[in-house]
């Protein structure tokens, strides 16, 4: 495998790694990439969960409102508004996969 030793994997060495693997122009893998996660991101703004079986799940998940601390000014206490957060749930494949 061609991935530099680095703690993480940027876009670019995705890109760079499946054109070794797959020799598919890189400007074509680029796409795809960009298209599934535009997917993904417009089924969550909508409400559906993406399921890659063995994957993952990605889904949207509703944070509350809640009190919070001022980090400018510790005594002062500030309302945060409800929010929608992205979330992934790892798939029996990913997990057995990283089990050593």
């Amino acid at each position: 495998m061609c991935v530099p030793n680095k703690k993480y994997m940027n876009q670019a060495t995705l890109l760079e790694t499946l054109f070794q693997k797959t020799n598919i122009p890189k400007p074509d893998i680029e796409k795809v990439l960009n298209e599934f996660q535009a997917t993904i991101i417009a089924a969550l703004k909508s409400g559906q969960e993406v399921s890659l079986t063995g994957f993952g799940t990605f889904l949207a998940k509703k944070r509350s409102a809640r009190l919070g601390v001022n980090p400018r000014n510790p005594q002062e206490r500030i309302q945060i508004p409800e929010v929608l957060v992205p979330k992934f749930k790892a798939g029996k494949n990913l997990k057995m996969s990283l089990k050593v």
